[in-house]
């Protein structure tokens, strides 16, 4: 549409963040973005891009859509994002422990699995003489 004039469509959201239409639809269903409307078509303000980039950010490190819809209403208070950012790193801290924690879990499993493992795989060989 007019990207000069921070407007654009939903085909250019689309291929500009690589998701679907329906995916845009869902955001916007769920509140989290608000594109302008004339008659069926949507158009999409450099506001929606900023909070889609938001949105696909926090999906990729794991935050569901209520926490995502937290953090962008966080914006809206007036107070030059400072709540917002100082929210967004409680949290962003919180998920880096909790992966963390996941990670040893995974890695002592990885462990555990490879001894079972070896000690079937001696356990095999000494039958096979």
């Amino acid at each position: 549409m007019d990207s000069a004039r921070g407007q654009y469509s939903i085909g250019e959201m689309c291929e500009a963040f690589a998701v679907t239409a329906r995916a845009l639809r869902f955001y916007e269903d769920e509140k989290l973005i608000a594109p302008e409307r004339r008659g069926t078509v949507r158009l999409y303000s450099d506001r929606d891009r900023a909070r889609l980039t938001w949105i696909l950010r926090g999906k990729r490190v794991g935050f569901s859509l209520g926490e995502i819809r937290e953090l962008l209403d966080l914006y809206d208070l007036g107070d030059q994002q400072e709540t917002q950012r100082r929210v967004t790193l409680e949290r962003c801290r919180e998920r880096i422990a909790a992966l963390k924690r996941q990670k040893d879990d995974i890695d002592a499993t990885i462990a555990e699995l490879e001894g079972f493992t070896a000690l079937i795989d001696t356990k095999q060989e000494g039958n096979a003489t």
